[in-house]
């Protein structure tokens, strides 16, 4: 049995427990401390700073490296909006693949979508008023660095607001920003099971940044 939270990750958020380069000068930027007071949780897998959605964490090292490990290509879907009116072509070069600086990408799963109700992004998307927005649904089961906005950005169409909506099997359903949702679970063990993660630096108490 291993316990796994469920986290919607707002805006500007890192997705570890302390932030380790903070800007000479600055405060530091918000973390998982500020909301996620749960002893030996570590994240599976990552989500960047400027995007927000389901982030999953478990103190289980199995669990961690089945979620996380590129080698097991657990599905991961976003929701993508983009500046300008996505087009078809685009979204048939996603299926394809597109090439990046790191090598070509694996076919996603992509369709258009209404813009979904979401809570207000702080600070907003910025817009232009002669410039027209669209939404994607695109599913891949890689997790290179910064990938879909590189994917979206190849294709011509750069990124504005981007959300993870579901990993697995886990969603973002009923789930605000800023919360979070535990579950025990019974998962198969893998045959190549993953080691105990640890943190770069040993765990501190919680404490309330501003987030920039």
């Amino acid at each position: 049995m291993a316990e796994l939270i469920l986290f919607n990750k707002p805006f500007q958020v890192l997705s570890q427990f302390t932030d380790e380069s903070p800007t000479a000068g600055q405060t530091p930027r918000a973390t998982l401390a500020e909301w996620i007071p749960i002893p030996d949780a570590y994240p599976a897998g990552r989500l960047d700073y400027d995007s927000e959605g389901l982030l999953l964490l478990t103190s289980d090292g199995p669990l961690q490296h089945r979620i996380a490990s590129p080698a097991l290509k657990m599905a991961k879907t976003y929701w993508v909006q983009v500046e300008g009116d996505v087009s078809a072509g685009a979204i048939e070069a996603l299926c394809a693949g597109v090439t990046l600086k790191d090598g070509r990408t694996r076919p996603a799963k992509v369709r258009r979508m209404k813009e979904p109700e979401l809570w207000p992004r702080v600070p907003p998307v910025r817009r232009r008023d002669t410039v027209p927005t669209s939404w994607i649904e695109l599913t891949i089961t890689e997790g290179r660095n910064r990938q879909v906005r590189r994917m979206m950005a190849a294709v011509g169409f750069p990124t504005l607001r981007l959300i993870r909506y579901r990993i697995g099997d886990w969603t973002l359903d009923g789930l605000e920003p800023g919360k979070y949702r535990k579950f025990v679970i019974n998962l198969p063990k893998t045959t190549q099971p993953g080691k105990r993660p640890t943190r770069a630096q040993p765990a501190k108490a919680p404490r309330r940044t501003q987030g920039s």
